[in-house]
């Protein structure tokens, strides 16, 4: 069902997940401020044609802020061992600026926004949401910049956990 919601475009399994993720996770939601979904890189969001993250956040019942940014592309996940998927995913996210939700705020500079995005997420209980974690390379890396933005808890619930047999 994960495989044909994340690489098939099933889009329309996002609700059935997200009341899974919702009853398997009451306890990590409750009490939480924001959700952030777990970005993907503009490349691969044009191919997939959706952010898988992003759509189970949208029926998980809390306010979504898309606070993170990829700053680069990264190869996929599924096919690197733990020491490589830490590495593939060091420094690929960063805090993403504040979109400008009024006229006033086009004018800001990019400083601005980013402070104005830190704002949002000060001593704030963030959940980050994403589809799978194996390593958990990927939301370590978002917690970092979530932790340095000013977020006073950072929590993250997922659809599935992907178990990597080892190798001989």
């Amino acid at each position: 069902m994960l495989h044909a919601f994340k690489y098939d475009g099933r889009r329309s399994l996002a609700p059935a997940l997200a009341s899974l993720l919702r009853d398997q996770a009451a306890d990590l939601l409750a009490g939480a401020d924001l959700l952030v979904p777990v970005p993907l890189h503009a490349a691969r969001r044009r191919h997939r044609g959706f952010n898988q993250a992003r759509d189970l956040a949208a029926h998980l019942g809390l306010p979504i802020l898309s606070a993170l940014r990829r700053t680069r592309a990264t190869s996929p996940q599924a096919s690197l061992t733990a020491g490589a998927r830490r590495r593939n995913v060091r420094g690929a996210f960063a805090l993403a600026p504040a979109p400008p939700w009024t006229p006033a705020t086009w004018r800001l500079s990019r400083r601005a926004r980013l402070a104005r995005m830190a704002d949002a997420l000060a001593d704030r209980v963030i959940v980050l949401v994403d589809d799978v974690v194996t390593t958990g390379a990927t939301l370590d890396a978002c917690a970092r910049v979530l932790r340095a933005a000013g977020a006073a808890d950072v929590r993250a619930v997922t659809v599935a956990r992907a178990v990597i047999g080892r190798r001989r």
